[in-house]
This record gives C-alpha cells, structure tokens and sequence, in this order.
C-alpha cells in the first residue's frame, strides 16, 4: 500500500479514532506546537529510549504496547523515535520470551503514523530501523515498517538550532545523490532523487538563513523523497564512510556523510569508464548543479573537518571500519587503499 502523506494533522484524527495508540517521541516533546493536539485522544506515552536506542529499550516499549492494549502507533521525532516505533510495530507480535531479532519478520498489521521533527533523516519514508544490542548495530528491515502516513508539518522544524537543521539536510541530500547512482537504482527510485535534489537546491538557503516556513515545507517534501529513494534502493559508499566518522569524532550524521560525499564523489565521476548508466546520471546530477554546486554549499554551511589525535591509528581504524556489502551498492569498486586515501583528505 503506497504511503500516505499528510499536511494538516486534523487529516490524523479519524486515523486515530477509537484506537488506544502508543506514542513514542522524545524528551523535548512538550515543546512541540503540536504536542497538545494529542492530549485528547487515548496516547500511552513511550519516552524511554536514547539517541542510539538499545534493544532492551525497544523491548520496553513492545511490553507497554501490549499491557495497555495498543492499537497504532505514532512517531514524533527524529530518526531514533522513528527506529524505536518500527522496531515495536514489528516485534509486537513476537514471542517475548525469545529474542526479537532472531525470530522470522511478518506483517503486524498495526498502523504506524510518523511525524518527523527533522528534516533530513527520510526514517518516516524507509522500511530500516537501527537499534543496538550488546554493544552491535542491529540494522532492522522490513517492507511492513514503511510508515503507513507520513505527517509533514513545518511548524514543528522552528525550534531546531541551526547546526541541526544543516546536517540534517545534508543528510537528505546524499541520501538523494547516493541513491540515484547506486547499483540498485530503479526509475521510480531515479524520480525521487531528482524531486528531492531539486527541492533541497531551491530551497536550502531560505530554510537555513532566514527560517522561511514555505521553505521549511519544501525541504520537509524534499527529506520525504530522499527517504523514499533510498528504501528501494539503500545507500552507498558515503554513508557506509560516515558511521566511523561519527562514532570517533561525535560529528552528526549528516556531516559525516557529507565529508564523505565530497570525496567520493569526484573519484566516482573520474572512474566511471564507460558505464554508460553511470555518465547518464552524473550528468543530470551536472545539470541539477553538480560537484561544484555541492561543495559551495558544505563552505556555505561551514562543515568543517574532525580533527585527529593519533592519526595514524585513527586513519587506520577509520579505513578498517567500512563494512564491505555496503560498497556493493556503490557503483565503482573501491579499494582500501582508496578508502584511506579519502579518510586522509577528510581528517586534519
């Protein structure tokens, strides 16, 4: 069933009507413009989960799904709310008494709403969720996850400092490039890349430097079509770069992905041969603005490099941590020779 997208969260209410619903967000809730339109209807609060969410924590949230009788589940959040809701809609119906990820994924049948307070992530528009269990990433994945509606409302992005708004739309920018070139890429994945770039090319500077809401509605569109590009057909070598980045030098998501796109991007383009797909799409990817378009805006954002302590260990690490099915998405091989290469020109 193709998702729903709404703009008004009066279009959520008969959705919710008659149904007690866990509402999972996180602690910053309260002051949300919307939060008070949820105090009359039959919301069990979930709160208690972190940035990284735990397994543990998601079982948590399955447990009070089940003791108050839920029917639905919404999402109010960035992507760790919205990974923590997919997880509970998706084990809900397991066995508790054995480990959710271990057992065979089906179709709960339980509506799950998402509303994201972010725009960048894409999490209400893709059937992935991470959790962590022991210490481990758990990549979660499952068609049935997909949200059923996404709620896209730009009054809940006012409050968002800055430097979280530009990672973020970052995000969702590479999400857009990498998927449009990826191994997987589909027409229908290739459309929503070029609706997402075009929007986040329009309207960046209106949404950044003078919070414009018109704008803050299209860079919302925007991260909605990159999440819905990359749920067909995942990402590529950026992001599988970026997860070391950010665990080592705590640098968010998005500007890790991006340091890692302005490298990738050039030796993807220099290394294409004839891969006929590939020149095609770097070329309507020139057209949309390009490389060049691309690094003006990571100076216009200030995006600056990490910095390293022992770099040569870091250096290291960084090139050992990059999990190799993931750079089979990616449209060109590459080397760990070159992966060091680019992880030399990203840490000062």
């Amino acid at each position: 069933m193709e998702q729903l997208t709404l703009f008004d969260l009066s279009d959520l209410r008969p959705l919710l009507a008659g149904k007690r619903f866990l509402l999972v967000h996180g602690p910053f809730f309260d002051s949300l413009p919307i939060a008070s339109f949820f105090s009359a209807l039959d919301a069990v609060p979930f709160t208690g989960f972190t940035p990284n969410p735990l397994y543990e924590q998601v079982a948590v949230g399955v447990d009070r799904f089940r003791e108050n009788g839920c029917q639905a589940i919404v999402a109010v959040g960035g992507g760790s709310a919205m990974d923590v809701a997919k997880c509970v809609k998706l084990f809900c119906r397991m066995e508790p008494a054995v480990n959710y990820l271990t057992q065979e994924k089906r179709d709960t049948g339980v509506p799950l709403y998402a509303i994201p307070t972010t725009a960048g992530t894409g999490s209400e528009a893709t059937r992935h969720a991470v959790i962590y269990y022991r210490g481990e990433k758990q990549s979660v994945s499952h068609p049935s996850i997909v949200p059923d509606a996404a709620v896209l409302l730009p009054q809940v992005l006012e409050g968002l400092p800055l430097y979280q708004k530009k990672c973020t739309l970052l995000d969702a920018l590479c999400q857009a490039i990498e998927s449009w070139w990826s191994r997987s890429a589909t027409e229908e994945s290739a459309a929503h890349s070029r609706r997402a770039i075009r929007g986040i090319r329009e309207n960046w500077q209106a949404y950044i430097e003078h919070g414009d809401a018109e704008a803050a509605h299209q860079i919302l569109l925007a991260a909605n079509e990159a999440g819905k590009a990359i749920t067909i057909t995942a990402t590529t070598a950026p992001h599988a770069m970026s997860y070391k980045l950010t665990s080592l030098y705590h640098l968010p998501h998005g500007h890790a992905v991006a340091l890692s796109m302005a490298q990738v991007w050039p030796y993807t383009r220099d290394h294409a041969g004839e891969d006929v797909r590939l020149q095609k799409v770097l070329a309507e990817l020139e057209d949309l603005g390009g490389y060049g378009w691309f690094m003006e805006l990571l100076r216009s954002l200030d995006m600056a490099s990490p910095v390293a302590g022992d770099r040569e260990a870091e250096l290291r690490l960084l090139t050992a941590s990059v999990n190799p099915i993931r750079l089979q998405n990616h449209p060109i091989p590459l080397s760990a020779e070159t992966l060091r290469a680019f992880y030399e020109k990203i840490v000062q």
